[in-house]
């Protein structure tokens, strides 16, 4: 009688791909509007805040996240974050403060702090080491059709009903998000789960960050600090190229399109070819689509061109990142492992967002020289790639 084969993706892998759908899906949407928004609220000079203070919290909760994973379960640390996700839709459309605003993007920031950390160690518990690029590159295209059909979606939203509409689509996206977690068996073995107490939010130095990644987490850090730049200075760039309030989202749009097609047709690259060398071959490309993004001037098909190539790029890069973090991981600190890649994407992000903002100042003629920043972290990135970076991890892992 022939072995019964395993079967690799589960119904709970693919009810995990639903819930980060619907999760990226939820808090994306809001990204085209939130500029205009703070405007009218008398904060235009702060836009750099919108990404920085979301990352910022979703940054310092990474620890916390990671221990009570490990502790407490995968699936109710990524209740949390989706739980926060839909409160916060719904506390929007009350603020009339630029520092009621700036107070609640730290409280939604807690949603990406727990939510995605969950979801990591939970998919990476149930793939075999073999299958681990892949299946982190369909999670992300997952996560990639909701970062696309979010920003798509929110405009048009505004534009045929009102900004309060999409405040509570967004929260209604999140509170799907939570009832599909619902549905799913925790991973954690047994033997590793505790109770929930206060203490264990008492954190030691050495639960903070898990040594072992220090090397995608330093990787993670200097190619997101891009995305938080473009995701600050994009709706601007947009205007100042002529596209219409309804095409703001466009450019990510295109972006995301190009990340999914990528994902899913080289999904297994890293598996097959080995992480560094898809790394190395992903910021090529980020370098590249950067600097189309410096000389686009009033070129909109450039613009676009250059978002698909950044997609690409990001498509590569992502899923590699995630999969070498969890190979250098020990699986009982998985959660920890996860989190520190996490603390340094939000910190990418968030310098790069806060940066963004302090060199642009709503001074249009400044738009190439953010681009041009950017460029200079992903190089960086580049040169550990190709020189710091001494060995690979050793299959099976």
């Amino acid at each position: 009688m022939l072995p019964t084969k395993t079967k690799v993706y589960t119904a709970g892998f693919w009810l995990m791909c639903l819930s980060s759908f619907l999760f990226f899906m939820s808090f994306n949407m809001l990204l085209p509007e939130l500029p205009d928004f703070l405007t009218r609220l008398g904060g235009a000079e702060y836009k750099g805040f919108i990404i920085a203070l979301f990352t910022l919290t979703a940054g310092l909760s990474r620890p916390f996240s990671g221990k009570l994973a490990d502790t407490v379960g995968r699936i109710p640390v990524m209740v949390f974050g989706s739980l926060v996700c839909f409160v916060c839709g719904f506390f929007y459309p009350w603020v009339t403060t630029v520092v009621g605003f700036m107070g609640l993007r730290l409280l939604h920031g807690f949603s990406t702090g727990f939510k995605p950390t969950g979801t990591a160690a939970f998919i990476a518990d149930i793939i075999p080491y073999e299958r681990r690029g892949e299946a982190m590159g369909l999670l992300g295209v997952a996560g990639s059709l909701g970062m696309a059909a979010g920003p798509a979606l929110g405009p048009q939203i505004t534009a045929a009903t009102s900004l309060d509409t999409l405040f509570y689509c967004s929260s209604g996206l999140a509170l799907l998000s939570l009832a599909v977690q619902g549905t799913m068996t925790e991973t954690l073995p047994a033997e590793q789960r505790q109770r929930f107490s206060w203490s264990l939010l008492r954190l030691n130095w050495h639960e903070i960050l898990e040594p072992q990644v220090l090397a995608p987490a330093l990787v993670t850090l200097l190619c997101l600090f891009p995305f938080g730049a473009i995701l600050t200075i994009v709706p601007d760039q947009s205007r100042v190229l002529g596209l219409k309030a309804a095409d703001k989202g466009l450019f990510y749009t295109c972006y995301t399109l190009a990340s999914l097609v990528v994902r899913l047709v080289a999904g297994r690259a890293s598996d097959k070819y080995g992480r560094l060398p898809v790394l190395r071959v992903s910021t090529v490309m980020m370098v590249v689509a950067l600097v189309l993004l410096t000389l686009v001037e009033h070129s909109v098909p450039l613009f676009l061109g250059a978002a698909m190539l950044f997609g690409l790029a990001t498509g590569l890069n992502s899923p590699t990142l995630y999969a070498w973090t969890v190979d250098l991981s020990h699986p009982a600190r998985r959660g920890r492992a996860v989190a520190t890649m996490y603390i340094a994407l939000e910190v990418g992000i968030g310098l790069g967002a806060l940066l963004a903002g302090w060199v642009y100042s709503n001074i249009d003629g400044r738009l190439p020289y953010v681009h041009a920043m950017s460029v200079g972290c992903t190089l960086l990135a580049l040169i550990y790639l190709l020189w710091g970076v001494k060995k690979q991890p050793a299959a099976g892992a």
